[in-house]
């Protein structure tokens, strides 16, 4: 069986999905969150449930001690970077031999200038800072970059749902994937031996912010003006010109169309599960 993989954020919406697929692999999994509720199936006897705050470091030694790999999923705009230096901190003392860390595509494109940047896409800036973290440390890592999460956009096309008028960024495109879809590259890639930076991960679809939410309100019977705005600085300009975009990583299956018809339908009571592979690397040749 071997030893437990420690996934941080495993209760948030990627970390969930990884440990669910660590567990369906055979691996015990060792569960760091601020709460208690355990991540994937609690029930399970492989699940291992460890409280540590990653932002004041308390209880990262003992939730890493006798781990041999991490999957770093953990992180916020605000606390990427401390998060990643307690543990990266914690790997290098404890002798972790593989750190994976998930990570997005654009970080080192999309660059920092000015108030206007920061505010707006400052998550780019400290996926990057944690990324430089990762690879200047003294334990084996991999880092997977992957787009946005329809699970995130879904949650931003709720809150903007709620205005009468939506403003939609111009000239802004997306190529948002599936997070059970990455779940399960992240997971073949900690069962494997450490790979440096590896190809990007990317939904099978771009869309401009204006079609995302177009499809958002037919999925949803609703009906809003869209009203276009421009956004300044120049981490703005550089997501305008695709800067987080990955064309040629088009490996995911699942479409936006398809991830809203799943969402409404267990909404409504009628739950239905699309058929993502759970071998991304055969099923895509990742």
């Amino acid at each position: 069986m071997g030893s437990p993989i420690l996934v941080t954020g495993g209760t948030g919406r990627l970390g969930r999905h990884v440990v669910a697929r660590l567990l369906e692999a055979g691996r015990p999994v060792r569960v760091l969150s601020r709460g208690r509720r355990a991540g994937g199936n609690g029930r399970d006897g492989r699940v291992e449930q460890v409280m540590a705050d990653l932002m004041s470091g308390d209880g990262v030694a003992p939730a890493v001690a006798g781990i041999e790999t991490i999957v770093h999923c953990a992180g916020s705009s605000k606390g990427d970077h401390v998060q990643t230096t307690r543990i990266v901190d914690a790997a290098a003392r404890a002798g972790v031999r593989h750190l994976v860390y998930i990570s997005v595509v654009g970080a080192e494109r999309v660059r920092m200038a000015g108030a206007a940047d920061r505010m707006l896409f400052g998550y780019f800036g400290s996926k990057r800072a944690s990324e430089q973290l990762i690879m200047d440390a003294r334990v084996p890592w991999t880092i997977l970059r992957a787009t946005q999460f329809y699970d995130l956009l879904l949650l931003m096309a709720d809150q903007l749902a709620r205005l009468p008028v939506i403003p939609v960024a111009a000239g802004t495109q997306f190529q948002p994937v599936d997070s059970d879809e990455v779940a399960a590259r992240l997971v073949e890639l900690a069962l494997r031996s450490p790979a440096g930076l590896v190809p990007d991960v990317a939904g099978p679809k771009i869309y401009s912010m204006a079609d995302l939410m177009r499809a958002y309100l037919r999925a949803t019977d609703r009906h809003r003006a869209l009203i276009p705005i421009w956004l300044p600085g120049q981490a703005a300009r550089a997501v305008r010109s695709g800067a987080i975009l990955a064309p040629d990583r088009a490996v995911g299956r699942l479409t936006w169309e398809a991830f809203l018809a799943e969402q409404v339908s267990t909404r409504r009571g009628r739950p239905e599960r699309h058929a993502a592979p759970h071998d991304m690397a055969a099923a895509n040749s990742l």
